[in-house]
């Protein structure tokens, strides 16, 4: 189910700052490339990340699932001087091709991208993340955050991508395993009193989530 009209989305695309160099070149890129292009961020979503991340100046970011690292750069750009922003990419074609597009970036010394299963890796990391954005396999969501909430500074943020599926939550029989799982970590995540939310209907769907003061 398309949820945003293509006319809405361009129109959203023509009064939204433009991006830089480097970013129009991924996005083009993998558009024109990738035969799983329909994953990335748009134009405008990407704007929004690094919109958020400018405002919040995170010292340590970390992202789940990096695909070809378009989104990654545009959280990247809000990065205090010091800071970090760590990855996580299970399938090693992307990996390879984040790499190359980190490698040429101003912020290359501030990317670490690591390779394998999220639920192995972010155990291993020991930050308090500033800024934590989910786009990943969405039968893990819960399972990431879960284990990133105690790790998420006090003012830190979590993203999640894909909290429409497609439209195929808003159904009264949701079918696929993929709309059930996110179905299932919407409820987790609009159930728990440690934190409070805000479900965005760009694209489609993001959720903004921060710790219950």
């Amino acid at each position: 189910m398309q949820l945003i009209s293509d006319l809405a989305e361009k129109y959203a695309e023509r009064f939204t700052s433009s991006q830089d160099e480097l970013l129009n070149h991924i996005y083009e890129q993998t558009l024109k490339h990738h035969p799983h292009a329909h994953m990335l961020s748009s134009s405008v979503q990407g704007k929004l990340l690094a919109f958020i991340s400018a405002m919040m100046q995170p010292e340590y970011i970390l992202e789940i699932g990096t695909f070809t690292g378009y989104s990654a750069l545009c959280l990247a750009t809000g990065l205090k001087k010091d800071g970090e922003l760590h990855t996580i990419e299970l399938r090693n074609a992307d990996a390879l091709i984040a790499e190359e597009n980190f490698k040429i970036s101003k912020d290359a010394e501030k990317l670490f991208l690591h390779r394998g299963n999220a639920i192995d890796i972010i155990p291993t990391l020991s930050y308090k993340w500033d800024l934590i954005f989910i786009d990943a396999d969405k039968t893990g969501y819960i399972d990431y955050y879960e284990l990133l909430l105690p790790r998420l500074s006090e003012n830190g943020i979590i993203i999640a991508d894909n909290v429409l599926f497609h439209g195929e939550v808003l159904g009264e029989e949701i079918a696929g395993k993929n709309a059930r799982a996110i179905h299932a970590f919407n409820e987790h995540v609009a159930n728990d009193s440690r934190t409070e939310q805000v479900l965005l209907t760009m694209r489609d769907g993001l959720m903004l989530i921060k710790k219950t003061r």
